[in-house]
């Protein structure tokens, strides 16, 4: 039993740093927290460094050193791609990282770009669960929820942060 979940937090590391940043900023917010604008900082500040930095650091390493492991996961045969995938997420999990303690206009940065790549993700998810019956779990499962998810979740945080931002500028 503890080796399958175990497993499943290791294949599905994206949902659980979703999870581990939400309980984090959870955490925070409530030994910190004084108002609303506290609140939010703390959700968003662990959002960026474990739902974006983290995560996307834990899919630079599986796509550039272990390709075979991520090819198979998501259903694909290995490709020279998987590189120019764990480089681009090494460029997101830095942004993420910096955007962390940073300002928000490098927090629209931090979110919007991951965001691009996860949403165009989660549509070539799709089309392949569509044309070529991929079911893989890591095209089909969890991994496809939180390409949803993390952008959806990144551009609420903005919103609640954008009257803050605002006021500072």
């Amino acid at each position: 039993m503890i080796r399958a979940v175990i497993v499943f937090v290791l294949s599905n590391y994206s949902l659980a740093l979703l999870v581990l940043g939400l309980v984090v900023g959870i955490i925070a917010a409530l030994r910190g927290a004084r108002d609303r604008d506290a609140v939010v900082e703390a959700l968003f500040a662990s959002y960026l460094l474990f739902a974006l930095g983290l995560a996307f650091l834990c899919n630079f390493v599986m796509h550039v050193f272990f390709q075979a492991t991520a090819s198979r996961f998501i259903g694909w045969q290995p490709s020279p791609f998987e590189t120019e995938v764990g480089t681009a997420s090494l460029g997101f999990a830095l942004v993420a990282f910096l955007a962390f303690k940073g300002g928000y206009g490098l927090r629209i940065g931090a979110v919007v770009g991951p965001a691009v790549f996860l949403l165009g993700a989660a549509a070539g998810h799709v089309y392949q669960m569509a044309t070529a019956g991929n079911f893989a779990p890591g095209n089909a499962g969890p991994v496809f929820y939180t390409d949803i998810a993390v952008p959806l979740l990144g551009f609420l945080f903005l919103l609640l942060q954008r009257h803050r931002a605002a006021g500072k500028a």
